[in-house]
């Protein structure tokens, strides 16, 4: 079958039930196995499996009925009557008291108090206390050994395969308070894996309920409130001062301030009056705004930070196929270990059975992998949720980790280290004799008829200095490729262009100062533009693309984060590329480029210094940015290009973000390496203590728990980040 039919057949389902990334796995193996199912995929993060081809729901619960799972339809492909349904049986799953949520654990827990309580009473040798701590095993662990006996007529060895035997072999020896301390720590340690998991997930359920379910809709002249589900493109939502925005749309009435920190992660309100765009979820501030429709609420930004959050949750980063990899000979190799730990001393140096089996038992406790397991996506669910929430989009795991090997970014410069949006700097009249607002007006009557990107600079100029424009009659205009405009105005023909356009005019009266002028404007970051006639030069407009406030300070922190090189990668000319690049303190700037030289310059990077990240607007860096270790495109809320082609987006335009992404992929990336040596040293540290034969099942148990539980509260620290 194709990869386009297979695309085709794919369905996306919410799980809920998983008690630990171990079972996850095991679920997606038995989905995959299912007839009609061409392949599978599980995203432990967000409790979810996307399965390609054809299956149903009550197929994939006999798949988890080795620990109960409930399978829904995704909301996001759900119907509203099935989404409906699933809030309802979430609500109601939610308002389960603690006691009865964990009823099994807690008379469990009893059972072993009064099995305690009867071994001092009648002494450890009695049928009462026996058939307590009997009776503790049984119900604490009636799932774990459900799969576990399961697992193990499979020969599928997994970590509740080890803690069966384990079990099973503490009672035969007759150690039954042990082995019901083990059952009871056991379902302590995964209560507190799942409640770890879905503590990180919670950043994403915030991200959910953001938006509102209903807006005030206008129809044929009439208000009425709709569901979201139910509201058109083209249709006018009406937004009352301190309510959330409902949908995506452009204003086309009113004048307001809106928190997009939702969204964008920017702490300030922005302004937003007609022909601005909107973002569902954000919050309207004192004006009441009137709003066009122009995404469905599946296609809002929202909508799609969060299913590429979700999706990147789900994403294996690098250290995390280490650790399936490694997980998958670890666990029969413990087995291995446990057998010999078993059967050696006894065989060869004369121990006795019962101390040998014992320890045998303790190290297929000390080996169970959940601490192993689970410290990789814990790690990058809370780290990706917490970027999201402050306006960075990581697309997956590895990108999460590579960001903090990176020893070197390169910036596009228009719209990444500037504003993108040009403006004049100076305006100079060189000739008394001529009003300098007549000069105006007629150079924005020229200018007006051009497609020059920095018309609209000059547009704004007059506008600011109320130069009317419109009444100027141009004749005869014409366009100089790579020089400049001419036209006639009032018989007059006028140049506007750059220093080769004057200096092929007759009689333009252009001397070696002039030249100086221009080239000092120039060097100080500014196109120059030269008005005149065939008479004479008659004025200069300088005209600069203004540097964002945000780029100095973020390339500073950068090179004190340790970024060896920093490269501003532009088309412009020479000097004005340089006087930019020495103002936001750029290591080196590359000006004159084509895409295709800012391509090599990223190959060039990328082989002296490894891992490469580049920074530009997505759309027209496209090759450099795929050619990157990482591709960071700016302003991601507005674009949807730049959410879906980069590796990473800035939502707000804001440069400021990049150290913090920086900081948060460091910080991840110890915070993994730390918990799998942790994961991996305990156990260690464990097993060498079957050598003088001091390890025990508590402190086997005990070692496994806290590992869990350390590794789970270490990787929650990276929701705490800051900026």
């Amino acid at each position: 079958m194709s990869e386009a039919t297979i695309s085709e057949n794919k369905n996306v389902y919410r799980v809920e039930g998983f008690s630990c990334a171990n079972c996850a796995g095991k679920f997606e193996k038995n989905v995959k196995k299912l007839p009609g199912v061409q392949d599978a995929k599980v995203n432990f993060g967000t409790s979810k499996i996307t399965v390609y081809g054809e299956t149903t729901v009550e197929e994939l619960e006999k798949a988890g009925a080795f620990e109960n799972l409930k399978v829904f339809p995704d909301k996001s492909e759900a119907p509203s009557s099935t989404v409906n349904q699933i809030d309802k049986e979430v609500t109601k799953e939610a308002k389960i008291p603690f006691y009865q949520k964990h009823s099994t654990l807690l008379y469990a827990s009893l059972l072993i108090v009064f099995g305690y309580l009867s071994q001092f009473i009648n002494g450890e040798e009695n049928l009462i206390t026996s058939v307590l701590f009997i009776a503790s095993i049984v119900i604490g662990g009636h799932s774990l050994f459900k799969t576990g006996f399961q697992n193990l007529f499979k020969l599928d060895f997994d970590m509740r395969t080890l803690m069966t035997v384990a079990i099973i072999g503490a009672a035969f020896i007759g150690e039954w308070a042990e082995a019901s301390i083990v059952v009871i720590l056991f379902a302590i340690s995964e209560a507190m894996e799942r409640y770890s998991m879905d503590k990180a997930r919670q950043s994403i359920r915030s991200l959910m309920d953001i938006a509102p379910k209903e807006a005030l809709i206008r129809r044929n002249g009439q208000e009425m409130t709709v569901s979201v589900d139910h509201i058109l493109v083209g249709d006018i939502m009406i937004v009352k001062p301190g309510q959330k925005i409902a949908m995506d749309g452009i204003v086309i009435s009113g004048t307001s301030s809106v928190n997009q920190a939702a969204i964008t992660g920017e702490s300030v309100p922005v302004s937003k009056t007609v022909d601005d765009e909107v973002f569902a979820g954000t919050i309207n501030g004192e004006g009441l705004l009137e709003v066009k429709i122009t995404k469905l609420v599946e296609d809002a930004t929202i909508s799609k930070i969060i299913h590429l959050v979700e999706e990147a949750q789900g994403e294996r980063a690098p250290a995390q196929a280490f650790v399936d990899t490694f997980a998958k000979y670890y666990t029969p190799i413990i087995m291995v270990i446990a057998g010999l730990v078993a059967i050696i001393p006894p065989l060869f140096f004369d121990g006795d059975w019962g101390t040998w089996v014992y320890q045998g038992l303790s190290v297929l406790v000390v080996g169970c992998p959940c601490a192993l397991v689970i410290s990789t996506p814990i790690s990058i669910v809370s780290a990706i949720g917490n970027a999201a929430k402050k306006g960075v989009l990581i697309k997956g795991g590895i990108y999460l980790e590579q960001m903090g090997t990176v020893k070197a970014i390169a910036f596009d410069k228009t719209g990444t280290l500037t504003k993108g949006v040009p403006v004049v700097t100076d305006f100079y009249v060189l000739n008394d004799q001529i009003n300098e607002n007549k000069l105006l007006s007629i150079i924005t009557a020229l200018e007006y008829r051009s497609q020059h990107p920095l018309a609209s600079a000059i547009i704004r100029k007059a506008e600011e200095m109320n130069v009317t424009y419109s009444n100027v009659i141009v004749k005869d205009f014409t366009t100089i490729t790579g020089k400049g405009i001419k036209g006639t105005v009032e018989g007059t023909t006028y140049y506007v262009g750059n220093l080769k356009l004057f200096k092929e005019v007759p009689n333009a009266n252009f001397d070696n100062s002039l030249e100086d002028r221009i080239t000092n404007l120039q060097n100080e970051g500014k196109t120059v533009m030269i008005f005149g006639t065939e008479k004479g030069i008659l004025a200069l407009i300088a005209v600069a693309d203004e540097v964002r406030e945000s780029s100095k300070n973020t390339i500073q922190k950068l090179h004190q984060l340790g970024i060896k090189k920093t490269v501003m990668l532009t088309g412009d000319n020479k000097g004005t590329a340089n006087a930019i690049g020495r103002y936001v303190g750029v290591s080196e700037t590359q000006a004159e480029l084509m895409p295709q030289d800012k391509l090599a310059v990223i190959k060039q990077l990328r082989s002296a210094y490894g891992n490469v990240a580049m920074v530009g607007d997505g759309i027209n860096d496209a090759p450099a940015l795929a050619a990157a270790t990482v591709g960071i495109a700016m302003g991601g809320a507005g674009t949807d290009t730049a959410l879906e082609t980069a590796d990473v987006a800035l939502m707000g335009d804001d440069l400021s973000k990049l150290p913090f992404t920086v900081r948060l992929s460091r910080k991840s990336l110890n915070i993994i390496k730390a918990n799998i040596i942790f994961a991996i040293g305990i156990k260690l540290i464990a097993l060498l203590l079957v050598i003088p034969g001091w390890l025990t099942l508590w402190i086997a148990i005990l070692s496994d728990m806290g590992a869990t539980l350390l590794v789970a509260l270490n990787g929650l620290r990276l929701m705490r980040v800051k900026e």
